[in-house]
């Protein structure tokens, strides 16, 4: 099938690849640090102003899966799609609202700085590593792989040979971000993510409008009356349909988007750059105000690409609809493209290449640090900050290289299984982790283990049943059927496990040692609660 895109739109879009992707690395080279200073590199000194950092959380927030795979489930599924949307904005607030300013007072450079905080050990900092790694990789797995489908499609090659190319190329880049840039460059990556996802966005929601007078209501019938569905599009249902309780199946699945959304690591990484509480709940409102509005977009275009071309249309380029937002953006210019229109739509597709881009190098970023701080900093005794920021920067290398190879080999496999997965463990080990760690006196390091080892585990076993693996056409595996748990998140169970784990754990720990540990918390309480100045270490 066809794209429909122009000759010259696929040109401009090659040109404005190449030179995004050039511009990009000669920014962190500039930018990145130059000397070997470990603040420098895992946190930019915290020198981002409150609008800058903000920006650079919404861009870590918005990865390439939220703009492609969220505005795809607006487009084919309606009020489900809306309701999707509005869970990743409620993940941020309940991120700004709970966990913002703890981690940042508790946490110095990762993860496992704040559980160590009051819990100090090398096999709590190894156990938090290891649940980074796990909880990123499927995400950097579906923008690899998608950074090829995406090329395919925009530019109208086809072939494995390109895909993989493609994959490997852009792979190299984005760990060559996280490599040299560190966070200031990574963050400078986010900003311009986020300004022209913003700012193209918004022009071609305006043109979506101004296709039906302004009036979002007739853009909501008008989509309900090519959805296929009639105006059960525009109530609940649609996208869990095929499930046997789509109720519970629907509130299951937000409350994990909402839950483990504000706990992915390479989203809380960016509370350690604020240099106060002040600037970080100035940051999160940013932050916040930036998802809002692309949320808002989002909507438009995708209720836009069902209205104009039909959801059957969006269904055959893509049966996740992962095209949705490019076909939306495409047809609110109707059949005569101009060539302002032509370089719009040039700028929305520079802007999904790089929220790939950016998407990948934060969460290589995340996983390099936790790996060379968490891991061998704290096994090598004495280590110079010289020696940390190479292994920091090799271990960029040694996530990204298997990231690489791994997204080859699923590109073409259903990629939303990875997208829940990734999400699952965020909502069921490291939500129940962070939590107790910060607000729970009597929390145990036992109980810590137990949380995050078990939570993890308990979503690598259940995970396989779901809707999402096999059982369906659409599945990752549609020619077989191991489908024994009929839901599409592992949430319904995992989540009350993770807590339950972590609870079990402190209970089994012994009264003698809850006490220990209640004394300990309430030496550090103020350090974590009253936003008191961060220790070193």
């Amino acid at each position: 099938m066809t794209n429909g895109f122009s000759g010259n739109a696929q040109a401009m879009s090659l040109v404005a690849f190449s030179a995004i992707a050039t511009i990009t690395l000669l920014l962190c080279v500039m930018t990145g640090p130059d000397r070997d200073d470990l603040d420098e590199f895992y946190t930019g000194y915290g020198s981002l102003s409150p609008m800058r950092n903000g920006l650079a959380i919404g861009g870590d927030y918005i990865s390439a899966a939220s703009v492609l795979g969220t505005g795809g489930v607006i487009a084919l599924c309606g009020y489900d799609g809306i309701v999707l949307a509005l869970s990743t904005a409620l993940s941020l607030m309940l991120l700004m609202f709970v966990l913002a300013e703890p981690l940042r007072n508790a946490g110095r450079f990762t993860m496992g700085d704040a559980l160590t905080r009051r819990m100090p050990g090398r096999a709590v900092r190894i156990t938090a590593c290891v649940v980074t790694i796990a909880a990123l990789l499927p995400l950097m797995l579906v923008q690899l792989a998608g950074t090829g489908q995406l090329l395919a499609f925009i530019l109208g090659f086809s072939g494995d040979a390109l895909q993989t190319g493609c994959i490997i190329g852009l792979g190299a880049l984005m760990i060559s971000y996280a490599a040299i840039g560190g966070m200031k460059g990574t963050a400078l990556i986010q900003i311009m993510k986020m300004i022209m996802l913003l700012g193209s966005g918004a022009v071609v929601a305006l043109l979506v409008l101004r296709r039906f007078d302004w009036d979002p209501g007739a853009l909501f019938h008008a989509a309900a009356a090519q959805s296929g569905v009639g105006s059960r599009f525009l109530h609940s249902g649609v996208q869990f349909a095929g499930s046997s309780n789509p109720r519970l199946d629907m509130i299951t699945s937000e409350l994990t988007v909402v839950i483990g959304g504000a706990c992915l690591p390479h989203v809380t990484m960016r509370m350690y750059t604020a240099n106060s509480a002040r600037q970080v709940r100035r940051s999160m409102s940013w932050a916040v105000s930036s998802v809002v509005v692309f949320v808002l977009i989002m909507t438009v275009v995708g209720f836009g690409a069902t209205a104009l071309i039909g959801r059957a249309v969006i269904a055959q380029a893509d049966p996740q609809g992962n095209t949705a937002y490019l076909l939306g953006s495409r047809a609110a210019f109707g059949p005569d493209v101009s060539a302002a229109e032509t370089f719009l739509f040039t700028t929305v597709t520079t802007a999904i290449f790089l929220t790939l881009l950016a998407s990948v190098a934060g969460m290589i970023l995340a996983c390099a640090n936790s790996l060379a701080h968490d891991v061998f900093a704290t096994h090598m005794r004495n280590l110079s900050a010289r020696r940390e920021m190479a292994l920091a920067r090799a271990s960029a290398l040694a996530v990204g290289a298997p990231a690489i190879l791994l997204a080859t080999l699923v590109q073409h496999r259903s990629l939303q299984p990875l997208v829940t997965l990734s999400f699952c463990l965020g909502a069921s080990a490291i939500a129940p982790a962070l939590l107790y760690s910060l607000f729970w006196r009597r929390f145990t390091r036992t109980g810590l283990l137990s949380t995050l080892i078990g939570g993890t585990l308990a979503v690598l076993v259940v995970m396989p049943g779901t809707n999402l693996v096999s059982g369906s056409p659409v599945s990752a595996f549609p020619e077989a059927d191991f489908n024994w748990f009929h839901f599409t998140t592992t949430g319904l169970l995992t989540i009350p496990l993770g807590f339950a784990f972590g609870w079990l754990g402190t209970v089994l720990s012994g009264r003698r040692a809850s006490e220990e540990q209640r004394h300990e918390y309430e030496a550090v309480e103020g350090w974590i609660l009253a936003g008191a100045a961060r220790r070193g270490g």
